[in-house]
C-alpha cells in the first residue's frame, strides 16, 4: 500500500526565483502610497505641493527610495524656478523666448510669446516670434496667420521676414510669397 499524505500540510511562504517573497511591511506600504501621491501631484503640475510631500517623505524613507525621492525633489525645484523668470521689459522676454526657440525648447518659447501677448496684444514682435516658431515646426497655416498679424501691426515685419532664414521652409508656399511681396 502506498503511503497517504497527511491532511495537515504546513503552509510554506510563496517563493520566487530569488527566494521567498518578503512580508509586506505596513510602514513601507504607507511610504509607497505617499510616494505615488507625490508623483501624481507632479503630473498635475503642482510642483510646490509635490516638493513638500517628497521632503516630508525623505527623512523616513527606506534607502532604496531615498535616491529616487531626491531626484524628484530636484525635478520639482527646477520646475518651480523655471516659472519664476522675471523680465524688466517685454523685449527682454522676447529675447529670452528667441533663445529658447534657438535651443529647440518650442513649448517654452510658445509660452513666453503668449505671455507677452497677454500683457500687450499689440506686440507685433510676439506674433512674429510665433510665426517663426510655426515655420520651424512645419505648421504653415499658423505661420501665415501669425506673420499676417505681425505685418498688420507693423509693416516693417514684411521686410524683415523677406531676409529671415527661419522662414526658409515657407519659401515655396505661394501664400507666403504673396504675403511678403503683395505688389508683385
Amino acid at each position: 500500500m502506498a503511503p497517504t499524505k497527511s491532511s495537515s500540510t504546513s503552509k510554506r511562504p510563496s517563493r520566487t526565483l530569488a527566494g521567498s517573497t518578503p512580508a509586506i511591511d505596513p510602514a513601507r506600504a504607507q511610504t509607497l502610497a505617499l510616494y505615488e501621491a507625490a508623483i501624481r501631484l507632479m503630473q498635475e503640475g503642482k510642483f510646490d505641493k509635490a516638493h513638500v510631500a517628497f521632503d516630508k517623505m525623505l527623512a523616513a524613507s527606506p534607502g532604496d527610495l531615498a535616491d529616487r525621492i531626491r531626484m524628484y525633489i530636484n525635478a520639482c525645484v527646477q520646475q518651480i524656478h523655471k516659472g519664476h523668470t522675471t523680465f524688466s521689459s517685454h523685449e527682454e522676454q522676447y529675447d529670452y523666448a528667441i533663445s529658447l526657440l534657438n535651443k529647440g525648447n518650442y513649448e517654452d518659447a510658445r509660452e513666453q510669446f503668449k505671455s507677452i501677448l497677454e500683457a500687450n496684444e499689440q506686440a507685433d514682435y510676439a506674433f512674429y516670434g510665433l510665426a517663426i516658431l510655426a515655420s520651424l515646426t512645419g505648421d504653415s497655416n499658423t505661420c501665415l496667420e501669425h506673420l499676417t498679424e505681425a505685418i498688420r501691426k507693423n509693416p516693417r515685419n514684411r521686410i524683415q521676414a523677406r531676409a529671415d532664414s527661419d522662414f526658409q521652409d515657407m519659401a515655396d508656399d505661394p501664400r507666403f510669397t504673396e504675403l511678403l511681396y503683395p505688389e508683385s
